[in-house]
């Protein structure tokens, strides 16, 4: 740590000075970082709090976590409970109250279970198109109904399948595509800028960044609103940043949704992925070129091409409903008049589970994602515990499921909170830690948001670290992460990580070894605990989550949105009415 290097420097220097003299200076160098930390005015002595969060207690609860035991701690099995049972007896065992306004340390979370058995083909030509599930493509249902069938829809290529009237752009330009399947590219079009070649035009969409248009939840949500009989993105692993096997990993097996009165009929009846391989052979088919329907996507006078083929997919859902749980525990403020105000810490407990269809070993331990979260969130409940006075305002820890299903249990807890979102300050999201190494710099995940990257900046100089810009803005992982839910909902949310610049390590140190975690290890039975593991960034990056909140806790105004933010108005609205 920074800090401690800080005070062996100052010792050195004042060697000869006398005992009571290099007292002082010492101690005056733990106020000053101690002030800096709990903000202006508080001098709440923060070292047994930071001092208890260790690479050692992480590495612990990870390892549990990430254990054979709880067979990849996915929704609705054994692994549930036996992750459930292991954050109640954690947070207990470090004394923090039961979240749950009932009395209890969990949050109820209705859903469902389908596991999709498709069949499907295109035909074209006269030609038949045989699609190997899940080699060429996946298909699900998120009705509750234990069969669909889409039969000889017509096909209809719809650019990226994206209405964005603030950017006056609509793929659809009033296209009928009612009971049609429609196939998309994934994430925004890359626009070129005008008269610069080889950069973006960063006036439409995010430029390089992808904004939310660019996700693929929200590519299926436009779908359903228009009516789609089936929804088919084509994935490309350049645009996605993951490759197609993270896709086909997860969707063939178990998926999940929020349960709801209407039993999701509003859905397309088929949501689906193909290879990129597949669909060129479907564009050549009815002899169309992908890479040139793929430029006329990129202009806002592009219209939706009728590709003069058919789509049929028969799916059997086994279906089966569960009751899922959000974690959560509760550190009450000390201040009587702000002690219902919350500032809330989140990281998903969920996994993939088992995959008993696997060869070897068909567990998804799921350890960097997110055991190591699910770890940085107890030791942050524990370290709160530590202080010999507690924050004003209460704090949540907040561990939630099915992430991995769309952030299903953070969406459930932001539009049924057990405390008023008027009175939540904040949250602060943990969504796998650093294994690599102690850095030099702090990545904010779609930066310029809110007011809590201002304290965030003001805590990483504390550290002697820097801010630095998102390495790949355009894989679109601010809307990835639980933290999104929040944010949707009006309430400001931050989102950061270690950046890339390992202390004593050769440049590209930490980027390699990201790269090579993504390509074969993110979302495979091989994200296991590796031996070679370095977890102090980890705790650095802990550290500085719990001075953020800690100062949120204390302070004199909540965050807020910044300017031009599309989470403000609905912000200024909530407490607008609260004011009433």
């Amino acid at each position: 740590m920074k800090k401690n290097i800080t005070l062996l420097t100052l010792l050195g220097l004042f060697a000869l000075s006398s005992c009571n003299e290099s007292s002082r200076q010492v101690a005056e160098s733990e106020e000053k970082t101690t002030s800096s930390a709990a903000g202006a005015g508080d001098t709440t002595n923060l070292n047994p709090a930071l001092q208890s969060i260790t690479a050692t207690d992480i590495l612990t609860h990870t390892k549990a976590l990430a254990s054979d035991a709880f067979e990849g701690r996915s929704p609705g099995t054994a692994g549930e409970d036996s992750t459930v049972n292991y954050l109640t007896r954690q947070f207990k065992k470090a004394g923090l109250q039961p979240g749950n306004p009932d009395g209890s340390y969990v949050q109820k979370v209705p859903m469902f279970g389908f596991t999709a058995q498709p069949k499907a083909s295109f035909t074209a030509a006269g030609k038949t198109i045989n699609l190997e599930f899940p080699k060429d493509y996946v298909a699900v249902s998120r009705r509750f109904v234990p069969e669909v069938k889409v039969e000889n829809s017509d096909m209809v290529f719809v650019g990226y399948g994206i209405v964005a009237p603030e950017y006056g752009w609509d793929d659809y330009k009033g296209v009928d595509v009612k009971g049609k399947t429609i196939v998309m590219l994934i994430n925004d079009p890359p626009v070129p800028a005008p008269g610069k070649p080889g950069q973006l035009d960063s006036t439409v969409f995010g430029g390089k960044a992808m904004t939310y248009y660019g996700r693929w939840t929200y590519k299926y949500e436009i779908a359903a609103e228009k009516g789609a009989a089936a929804a088919i993105i084509i994935h490309e692993t350049g645009p996605a940043g993951y490759p197609y096997e993270v896709v086909s990993g997860s969707w063939s097996r178990e998926n999940f949704d929020i349960s709801t009165p209407n039993k999701n009929m509003d859905r397309a009846a088929v949501e689906a992925w193909i290879t990129s391989e597949k669909a060129k052979q479907l564009f050549a088919a009815t002899g169309k070129n992908m890479e040139q329907l793929k430029a006329a996507a990129l202009k806002k006078d592009f219209k939706p091409v009728p590709l003069n083929a058919k789509a049929n997919f028969t799916l059997k859902n086994q279906l089966r409903e569960i009751e899922s749980r959000n974690v959560v525990a509760k550190l009450e403020g000390s201040d009587p008049q702000l002690k219902n105000e919350y500032v809330v810490y989140t990281a998903h407990w969920d996994h993939l589970g088992k995959d008993s269809k696997l060869q070897g070993d068909q567990i998804y331990n799921g350890a960097l994602d997110n055991a190591t979260g699910t770890a940085g969130l107890l030791e942050l409940a524990e370290a709160f515990t530590k202080l010999p006075t507690k924050p004003k305002r209460s704090i949540l820890f907040l561990a939630v499921t099915a992430e991995e299903q769309g952030l299903l249990g953070s969406k459930y807890y932001a539009t049924n909170p057990l405390y008023p979102l008027n009175k939540t300050l904040a949250n602060i999201n943990m969504d796998v830690l650093n294994a690599y190494s102690p850095t030099e710099d702090v990545v904010v995940v779609g930066a310029g948001n809110s007011t809590l990257e201002d304290i965030l900046a003001e805590e990483v100089r504390s550290q002697n670290r820097r801010i630095v810009p998102e390495t790949s803005p355009e894989k679109g992982s601010y809307y990835r992460s639980d933290h999104f839910e929040f944010a949707k909902q009006g309430v400001p949310a931050l989102y950061a990580k270690s950046g890339v610049l390992a202390r004593n390590k050769p440049a590209g140190f930490i980027d390699s070894l990201q790269q090579k975690y993504t390509a074969d290890h993110y979302h495979k039975v091989s994200d296991e605990v590796r031996d070679d593991w370095n977890l102090e960034g980890g705790v650095e990056d802990l550290q500085l989550f719990f001075r953020i909140g800690y100062r949120v806790a204390n302070a004199d105004k909540y965050p807020e949105w910044k300017e031009g933010s599309e989470f403000k108005a609905r912000r200024d609205t909530m407490l607008s009415a609260s004011k009433k």
